[in-house]
């Protein structure tokens, strides 16, 4: 370090580039570069304490960042001399939506009202984009599915059998195969995994086709049989619905404020305020319930948490560190947590950190226990609270929470500390508070909030006036600083 730290000195002294110092005083950029990868892991590990695991020896990443970044900014080879094509394919428009084209109508409309001198633009323009719109619509694109959307369309084969009179024929319709072998129901199970909805998806669509169904045992009773046929659907019925499951998971990337945009340029609608390679820390939406929350968001858009990786979960970690240090210097606790109770509305998966009192710190798992025993049915499948808090103390650690519940179920959970909390599974959506309703009202009987800024769900927007605010406090803490330094 006293080497490394002698290069940059003399650097300074006789404002040489730092390059040329270190090939003097290192003899190769190589080691100059292992040399500085030393002294980060040194100061990471200060920050992080103890508990942090880092590498024991030079990755050698610096390195090889230097020489991309030495490819990138060397001239690229002269191509050789031949005739210019002239481009003759016009440079297309992005075709509009159905909603930015119903705004522009709207823009117009207004236009023509007010006898607003743009007027005239305005309708040129919606005729256009109009026209385009229809074109669009009248020869529709190609879409390209996902692995899991194509897994749907592989085809019933044995597992169903065609129905053959006229009308089975005519719209392709198929019943269940009774005589299915093992290797079917195998085929069968692989196709159908992870879809969405599971047994009780096809169990309501069974129940949608029986006009008499009636909810008693002793009509199920009788009707065992009829129920516990499988519907299978006909290849072309498994087309559309794996198209139309691929076009709203689109409309919700399209629309989701926590998403940067890579086609069109464009940030998230949510302030960044902290950036790392695979999360990043933005502000809690308005009205907060306790002031100076924040959210923590993967920068993938995960249905939930428990998909995210390693990688994602350390950088999570790291944030959930500084930011329980902030508010610990603030004089006030923290409680996070993740709401995906609703997995059908394809959200951004994100943890919220919500500060308390330091001293309602100690009685927050009761507010929740209790909320958690009155919120869903009084018999259900799974226990009613998951214990992630005691399971990380039992030897399970910091991986309590991703292996005491499932990344396909509805779920609700709570930390208290690093390394677990509370959680309940979520069975009966209906019953469960819409949206962020019910971590909402739990906390806000704790902090004694008003009960409309309870009940008011809000939205990101760009301008928030908090971020300089919370930037201020957060400079201290933001571990996030090592990478734009380094």
């Amino acid at each position: 370090m006293t080497k490394l730290k002698a290069a940059y000195t003399a650097a300074e002294e006789s404002g040489r580039p730092i390059e040329d110092v270190a090939m003097e005083r290192f003899g190769d950029l190589r080691y100059f570069d292992d040399a500085r990868e030393e002294k980060e892991e040194m100061e990471r590990r200060k920050i992080y304490g103890k508990d942090y695991k880092g590498h024991d020896k030079p990755t050698g990443d610096l390195y090889r960042e230097r020489m991309k970044n030495q490819r990138k900014d060397s001239p690229p080879p002269e191509p050789e001399q031949g005739t210019i094509i002239p481009d003759t394919h016009p440079q297309s428009t992005p075709v509009m939506d159905q909603t930015a084209l119903n705004r522009l109508r709207a823009q117009m409309m207004k236009a023509k009202l007010r006898r607003a001198p743009n007027a005239a633009q305005l309708e040129e323009e919606y005729n256009k984009a109009a026209a385009m719109f229809a074109t669009a619509q009248s020869n529709p694109e190609a879409v390209v599915l996902s692995v899991m959307d194509n897994r749907q369309l592989a085809g019933t084969r044995n597992e169903a059998k065609a129905i053959t009179n006229k009308r089975g024929r005519e719209r392709g319709n198929v019943e269940e195969n009774t005589e299915m072998t093992i290797d079917d129901m195998v085929r069968e199970e692989r196709r159908t995994k992870n879809q969405a909805g599971g047994e009780g998806l096809r169990l309501a669509e069974r129940i949608a086709k029986d006009g008499k169904f009636d909810n008693d045992l002793d009509y199920m009773d009788e009707n065992a049989e009829k129920l516990a046929k499988r519907l299978h659907k006909s290849d072309i019925n498994l087309k559309n619905m794996a198209v139309s499951e691929f076009q709203k998971m689109s409309r919700a990337l399209d629309n989701c404020p926590l998403c940067h945009h890579e086609d069109k340029n464009q940030p998230p609608l949510a302030p960044v305020i902290a950036l790392g390679t695979r999360a990043f820390l933005t502000l809690a939406t308005e009205p907060e319930i306790s002031p100076g929350g924040a959210v923590i968001v993967p920068l993938a858009h995960r249905a939930n948490l428990l998909e995210c990786d390693d990688d994602e979960w350390e950088e999570i970690r790291n944030f959930m560190k500084s930011l329980t240090r902030m508010y610990h210097e603030q004089g006030r606790e923290v409680v996070f947590y993740e709401n995906a109770a609703q997995p059908h509305r394809r959200m951004h998966a994100a943890m919220v950190a919500v500060p308390i009192p330091y001293e309602e710190g100690a009685t927050a798992p009761a507010y929740f226990k209790e909320a958690f025993l009155s919120s869903d049915e009084e018999w259900s499948q799974h226990r009613k609270i998951i214990d992630t808090g005691a399971k990380a103390r039992d030897g399970m650690g910091r991986s309590a929470f991703r292996r005491c519940i499932a990344k396909e179920m509805p779920y609700f959970h709570v930390w208290f500390t690093l390394d677990g909390g509370l959680g309940h599974v979520v069975e009966d959506a209906g019953r469960w508070p819409k949206g962020d309703l019910f971590a909402r009202e739990v906390l806000g009987g704790i902090v004694d909030a008003e009960p409309h800024v309870m009940k008011k769900q809000g939205r990101w927007m760009r301008g928030d006036p908090r971020v300089d605010g919370f930037k201020k406090g957060w400079r201290k803490f933001d571990w996030t600083r090592m990478l734009a330094e380094g």
